[in-house]
């Protein structure tokens, strides 16, 4: 029996959403990583990108559980000596929440060429309005 593979030019491409409204940032970014990767496909190959694009609305209402709001910190360093900047991850999701979703979802995506692939499928909305209609995208239930 020999084992299928998936074709990358005979891949189709669904749109799903996902509401982050009062979820665990984490929870929302993982389902989002999967479904970019395709790994809810029967014809899932790990060196072909199968995924789907994804769309998350209300990323301004996610929760970061436990203490993480205050203890967790987004760093950044320019190159530069004393380059180094820091911003809390409750000013985060105040200031810039589609970033810090974004951030949450990279970190979960492989390293490569796939992963950066994938990551420009992902659509992030701060509120609960997007422009992508006319692509009729499915929500995602939890299974």
């Amino acid at each position: 029996m020999s084992t299928y593979m998936a074709k990358a030019e005979a891949i189709n491409r669904k749109w799903y959403i996902l509401d982050a409204a009062g979820k665990p940032m984490g929870r929302t970014a993982a389902t989002a990583a999967a479904l970019l990767r395709g790994k809810h496909k029967v014809e899932f190959t790990p060196h072909v990108d199968t995924g789907d694009f994804v769309i998350i609305l209300n990323a301004e209402k996610a929760v970061l559980t436990g203490r993480k709001a205050e203890q967790k910190f987004y760093r950044t360093h320019s190159g530069y000596p004393g380059g180094l900047k820091e911003v809390r991850y409750n000013t985060l999701m105040a200031e810039k929440p589609e970033l810090a979703m974004m951030l949450a979802v990279r970190g979960m995506m492989p390293s490569n060429h796939i992963g950066r692939t994938a990551m420009s499928r992902l659509k992030i909305f701060k509120g609960a309005e997007h422009i992508h209609q006319a692509q009729k995208p499915e929500v995602w239930v939890e299974k």
